[in-house]
């Protein structure tokens, strides 16, 4: 199980990440777009645990805006041990600045995330696929290519846990 908090995209830049999705799809490529029953948005995500407890980490950011009207720009391919395949995110200031009150506050409130989420350690980026086939991440990094750059407005925030139908809307 995987639970986070994620951040998510407006409507064009959400549509080109789907595009995206389904081009790769077509290509055998399976991304969150089929993955847990078509649950996932496009997003990226701030921290992420085996378990995040919604009460507890709504409370935690109360009154924060958690990224709201955040500019992001999507402007690299990247991909993880595993063949995760995502588009790497700018590490702007703000962002980053964002990402560090968020960790502060869950930290604040007891909220352990994995290591890998926290500041310092963080890679800024939006999920495309968990498992990339290996014959296929040549053609899947290329096509990544044809949807950039993708600039977005953070439109709101969420903790959720797909496996488990969670995805509590975090508001200020």
């Amino acid at each position: 199980m995987v639970a986070a908090i994620e951040l998510y995209l407006d409507v064009d830049a959400s549509r080109r990440v789907r595009k995206l999705w389904q081009a790769l799809e077509e290509e055998g490529v399976q991304t969150l777009a089929s993955l847990l029953d078509e649950r996932h948005r496009p997003h990226v995500s701030l921290a992420a645990a085996r378990r995040l407890e919604p009460k507890a980490v709504t409370a935690a950011l109360a009154g924060h805006a958690v990224g709201r009207g955040l500019t992001v720009e999507l402007d690299f391919v990247g991909q993880f041990i595993g063949r995760v395949l995502w588009l790497g995110v700018t590490p702007t200031l703000e962002l980053l600045e964002l990402h560090r009150a968020v960790h502060d506050r869950l930290a604040g409130h007891g909220i352990e995330v994995w290591e890998h989420y926290r500041p310092g350690r963080w890679v800024p980026h939006c999920t495309i696929s968990m498992r990339v086939p290996n014959p296929l991440m040549g053609a899947a990094v290329r096509r990544c290519l044809e949807f950039l750059p993708i600039r977005a407005t953070v439109t709101g925030a969420a903790v959720t846990d797909h496996a488990n139908d969670v995805a509590q809307t975090l508001t200020p």
